[in-house]
Parts: structure tokens; C-alpha cells; sequence
């Protein structure tokens, strides 16, 4: 959509801690809860719940259980942005 990816993806535990330096990323949860852990602060989101992650701030998204969220983001955006992870995903995939 106008050179953005919706991005639906699942997750539980904690995952790395990461920014990305050129883009917002919007977090919406579907179902389940999760938090989002900041340096000085953790954003708690539960299901219907969005957040936006300001460009450029370091964080860290956390799931106790299972969650599933919902991405909004630039298309060629890196999940791990700036950080080297074995969770990196493979980007620009159709599924």
C-alpha cells in the first residue's frame, strides 16, 4: 500500500533489542498481549491496543504467551533493524 507493508506476525518470549533510524513502526495487537520495553519505560498493550514506536528509539517487544500483532512500516524495513540477530526474518516475502 503507497510503498508500505501491512505485516501480520506471531510471537511469544522476548525478542532483540532493536531501532530502526528511518521509519516509525506501528504495533497493533490482534490477539494476546504483549509489552513494548524501552530503556526508560515499558508500554503495555493488550488485545485492540496500538503503539508507535517513534523512529530512531531503541526497543524491545516482549510476549509472556503467544501474541499476534500487526506491522504498518515502509516496505524493506528490517525486523531486527539496526541490530544482528538470529531473528532476523527474511524481508519482502509474500505469503
Amino acid at each position: 500500500m503507497n510503498d508500505y507493508q501491512v505485516k501480520l506476525a506471531k510471537f511469544k518470549g522476548e525478542f532483540t533489542w532493536h531501532g530502526h533510524k528511518d521509519t516509525d513502526e506501528l504495533f497493533l495487537v490482534v490477539s494476546g498481549s504483549m509489552r513494548i520495553e524501552f530503556r526508560d519505560k515499558v508500554i503495555e498493550l493488550s488485545e485492540g491496543e496500538m503503539y508507535v514506536v517513534p523512529k530512531g528509539v531503541e526497543h524491545k517487544p516482549v510476549a509472556e504467551r503467544e501474541c499476534h500483532v500487526m506491522l504498518i512500516e515502509p516496505k524493506g524495513v528490517v525486523n531486527t533493524g539496526d541490530a544482528q540477530s538470529t531473528l532476523k526474518a527474511e524481508n519482502d516475502v509474500w505469503v
